[in-house]
C-alpha cells in the first residue's frame, strides 16, 4: 500500500498531466476554425473584383505610429520602409522615447527633421514632448522627441498627436510589406461591422536581406534560437489567434503591428503606462469597456498582412522578453480578473480568458513541476514507466503535430518564397524545440509568474537589436 506520502505525490503527478491534456485539447480546437478562415480568406482574394476595391485608392487616413528607443540600429530603415508602403493618404509619427544612443540624430541627418509647432491631445498620459519635428524632404512624417517613459507612453504620445480615423502602432525593429496597410484597413470598411482591433502576421527578418527598406530576400535565421522564434511566431499566428479571430475572442493584438480605431482607444485612455503589456492590456480593456457598454463590435485578425520583425537572438536578450511576456499576460488577468467566467462577457469571460489562465497561469507551473515529479515518480515505481513514456511521446508528438501544421497553413496564407529546404530545416526544428527550448521557455514564463506576484518592478530590459542585414540598392 502507499504511503501518506505517495498517494498526494501521485493525485499531483496526474494532475499534471491532465492540465498537459487539456492544453493540448485547446490547441487542438484550434486547428479546424483556422483551417476554415483561411479557406474562407482564400476564396475571398481569388475574386478579382475585391482585389481591385483593395487597390483602389481610397482607403480611410491612417497614421502609423512608431516608438523607438535605443534604435538607431534599424531606424532608418524602418522609416523608408513605412514610407514606401503603397497606401493612399498616410501619416507617419515616429515616437523618440527620450533614446540614448544615436536614434535621433540619425533620424535628423537621413530625414531633415525641422521643428514645428503642434498642440497634442490632452488627456492621453506621456511624459514631456520636448519638440515635434517635421521632414523637409517627406512632409507626411513626423518625429515626436519626448522624455523617456516607456512603451505605452511613446504611443501615447503618438495618439495624441494623431488626427485621422486609424492609426496603427508597428515596433521601431519592424517592417511591413508594401501592400500590408491596404489589406489591413479593409475589415474597418465592412459597414456590417463595428471593427476596433485588426492584428496581422508577424514573421520573423532575422537572416533576411533588407534592401530599401524593404524584405529583397526571404532567409531563415541561421541562429537555433531566432530560427525556433520562427516556428512559434507561426504556431501562434496561423493557428491560435486566426482561431481565435473567427470566433471574436482574441485576447492580443501583437503590439508590433495592429491597426486601431482612433476614437474608440482614445475614448478608454488609450494604453496603460503601467504593465509591460500594454498590447494586451489594450484588447482586454476594450473588451470589458464594450461589453459593459452593450456595444457591438468585432476584433479581426488577417494572416495576409505581414509585418516582419527582428527577434533575439541570443538566450539572455530572450529570456528577458520571455520573461516580460509573462508578467504582461498576468497583469492583463489579473486586472480584468472580473471577466472571467462572468457570462455578462459572452465567450470571452466564459471560454477564452479560462483558456488563459490553463495555458498561461497554471501551464508554466505544471510542466516545470512534471519535469522533476513524474520521472521521479515513475524511478520510484509510484506511476508506470511504459505508461510515462507512451504518454511524454504522445505529448510531443502531438506538439510537433500542431507546429507541423502550421506551417502547412502558412504556405497557403503569405505570399513568401520558401524552398524545400527551409521547410524541412522548420520541421525539423519543430522537432528540436520539444528537447531544451520548450522547457527552458518554460522556466522564462515561470519566473515571470513569479515575478509578477513578488514585489519586483517591472522592466522592459534590452533584448539585444543586431539591426537588419540591408544591402543598397545601384
Amino acid at each position: 500500500m502507499m504511503g501518506l506520502v505517495e498517494i498526494p505525490l501521485l493525485v499531483l503527478a496526474w494532475l499534471v498531466l491532465l492540465v498537459g491534456l487539456i492544453q493540448n485539447l485547446i490547441y487542438a480546437s484550434y486547428l479546424i476554425p483556422a483551417w476554415r478562415e483561411l479557406r474562407d480568406r482564400a476564396n475571398a482574394h481569388d475574386d478579382e473584383a475585391t482585389w481591385q476595391a483593395l487597390r483602389r485608392g481610397d482607403q480611410p487616413p491612417i497614421t502609423l505610429i512608431v516608438p523607438a528607443y535605443n534604435e538607431d540600429k534599424s531606424i532608418v530603415a524602418n522609416a523608408h520602409s513605412l514610407l514606401s508602403l503603397r497606401y493612399s493618404g498616410f501619416q507617419v509619427i515616429i515616437v523618440n522615447d527620450g533614446s540614448t544612443d544615436e536614434t535621433m540624430s540619425r533620424l535628423a541627418d537621413a530625414l531633415e527633421l525641422v521643428e514645428i509647432p503642434r498642440a497634442p491631445i490632452p488627456g492621453l498620459v506621456h511624459a514631456e514632448i520636448r519638440a515635434i519635428h517635421r521632414s523637409a524632404i517627406y512632409p507626411n512624417l513626423c518625429v515626436v522627441d519626448k522624455e523617456n517613459g516607456g512603451k505605452a507612453d511613446a504611443i501615447n504620445a503618438g495618439l495624441a498627436c494623431t488626427r485621422t480615423e486609424l492609426f496603427c502602432v508597428i515596433d521601431a525593429d519592424s517592417i511591413l510589406q508594401p501592400e500590408a496597410l491596404v489589406r489591413a484597413v479593409q475589415p474597418f470598411q465592412d459597414p456590417s461591422e463595428n471593427v476596433v482591433a485588426v492584428g496581422g502576421t508577424v514573421g520573423v527578418a532575422n537572416g533576411c536581406l533588407v534592401k530599401h527598406g524593404q524584405i529583397d530576400k526571404y532567409a531563415l535565421p541561421r541562429e537555433f534560437i531566432a530560427r525556433v522564434q520562427t516556428v512559434e511566431y507561426t504556431r501562434a499566428f496561423l493557428l491560435a489567434r486566426l482561431a481565435l479571430s473567427r470566433t471574436n475572442t482574441l485576447t492580443l493584438v501583437s503590439g508590433a503591428f495592429g491597426v486601431f480605431s482612433t476614437r474608440v482607444v482614445i475614448g478608454i485612455g488609450g494604453f496603460d503606462v503601467t504593465t509591460v503589456g500594454e498590447d494586451m492590456e489594450l484588447i482586454m480593456r476594450l473588451h470589458h469597456r464594450l461589453r459593459q457598454e452593450g456595444t457591438p463590435y468585432s476584433m479581426r485578425y488577417l494572416p495576409e498582412p505581414v509585418c516582419w520583425t527582428e527577434v533575439p537572438s541570443t538566450l539572455r536578450g530572450l529570456s528577458r522578453q520571455r520573461i516580460r511576456w509573462q508578467r504582461g499576460a498576468m497583469e492583463s488577468l489579473s486586472r480584468h480578473r472580473g471577466m472571467i467566467l462572468n457570462p455578462r462577457y459572452g465567450r470571452i469571460g466564459l471560454v477564452a480568458l479560462p483558456s488563459m489562465i490553463i495555458i498561461d497561469v497554471l501551464g508554466p507551473v505544471v510542466e516545470v513541476l512534471g519535469y522533476f515529479l513524474v520521472p521521479a515518480l515513475a524511478l520510484w515505481g509510484i506511476l508506470d514507466l511504459e505508461f510515462l513514456f507512451a504518454y511524454l511521446a504522445l505529448t510531443f508528438g502531438f506538439g510537433i503535430f500542431l507546429s507541423t501544421a502550421s506551417i502547412v497553413l502558412e504556405q497557403g496564407s503569405i505570399e513568401r518564397p520558401t524552398t524545400a529546404g527551409q521547410l524541412l530545416s522548420l520541421a525539423w526544428t519543430a522537432v528540436l524545440e520539444n528537447f531544451g527550448y520548450r522547457q527552458l521557455n518554460n522556466l522564462w514564463r515561470l519566473t515571470g509568474l513569479l515575478k509578477h506576484f513578488s514585489s519586483a518592478p517591472a522592466q522592459w530590459g534590452d533584448v539585444g537589436r543586431t539591426g537588419f542585414r540591408e544591402e543598397d540598392a545601384s
